[in-house]
């Protein structure tokens, strides 16, 4: 019997489980056909799977040779830490410092793998092939599904196409730069953040979400001309903390202040 066990009840937080099970009163979305799943899946496995052509061209155009531009995507397959890379490279950065921020901008994906690892439950002889495949589109496809079964069919068919898709565009893009010749003037390295952009923003549901999202961008934006090429994206994650930490000064204002002197008063009378 095909398995179709209920993911708990989201907590407010994009892709959140709750820590308990569900009680009695909790909702459970009702379960999504596997045809609905497969055709979400393959829309975004092909759509950003196409984009590998831009990042073939791309890094090619950087000066990286045909085998080392598809080894990139066959062992590295993470699209925004690849073209980080090529792009710190393009730029005359030093190579230590294009790979460490290439690196850390893909230590993201060890939290999606957090949470994916509870929501698929995958055998643990499948997890190490699997993790190859958490990435944006595939996180972006599983946390939404109302099953196990449905999140298990969209992370499968998403990373497969999107795989297979993206090193024949890599493979493609690659041999056609020398065709394209300026790679720059086509401006096809926006490709695959545009994409990215467009799977992120559906989910940045909450204020604090899209404040977060904002001053991240602007901090990019403000240091780029400032610092080498990699590091301004590294420090934008600093918008997290930053938001949050004014968020806690905003819930304890004056009148948290003064709630507390009462209370302190009020202790002193009765000691």
């Amino acid at each position: 019997m095909a398995e179709q066990t209920a993911l708990p009840e989201s907590t407010g937080t994009p892709g959140a489980i709750a820590a308990g099970p569900p009680g009695p009163a909790a909702e459970i979305r009702p379960d999504k056909p596997d045809a609905a799943v497969v055709r979400d899946a393959l829309g975004v496995g092909i759509a950003v799977g196409l984009s590998g052509f831009a990042f073939g061209v791309t890094s090619a155009g950087s000066g990286l040779s045909l085998l080392q531009t598809c080894v990139l995507s066959l062992l590295v397959f993470t699209g925004a830490s690849q073209f980080a890379l090529v792009g710190a490279l393009a730029a005359g950065g030093n190579p230590y410092t294009a790979a460490a921020g290439a690196f850390f901008l893909g230590v993201r994906n060890a939290f999606y793998g957090l949470r994916l690892s509870q929501l698929l439950a995958l055998p643990r002889a499948v997890r190490p092939f699997a993790a190859h495949w958490v990435i944006d589109e595939t996180t972006a496809v599983t946390l939404p599904q109302p099953t196990r079964r449905a999140a298990r069919i969209g992370f499968t068919v998403t990373g497969l196409t999107l795989y297979v898709l993206w090193n024949l565009t890599t493979l493609v893009g690659a041999l056609g730069a020398e065709a394209l010749g300026d790679t720059d003037a086509w401006g096809l390295d926006a490709a695959s953040p545009a994409v990215f952009l467009a799977l992120l923003a559906p989910m940045l549901k909450s204020t604090t979400e899209r404040v977060t999202a904002g001053l991240a961008v602007l901090l990019a934006l403000a240091l780029l001309p400032v610092l080498p090429a990699g590091v301004p994206v590294l420090l934008s994650a600093l918008a997290a903390p930053v938001v949050l930490f004014l968020m806690g000064r905003t819930k304890r204002g004056p009148g948290t202040e003064k709630g507390s002197a009462t209370q302190r008063k009020k202790g002193e009378r009765l000691s």
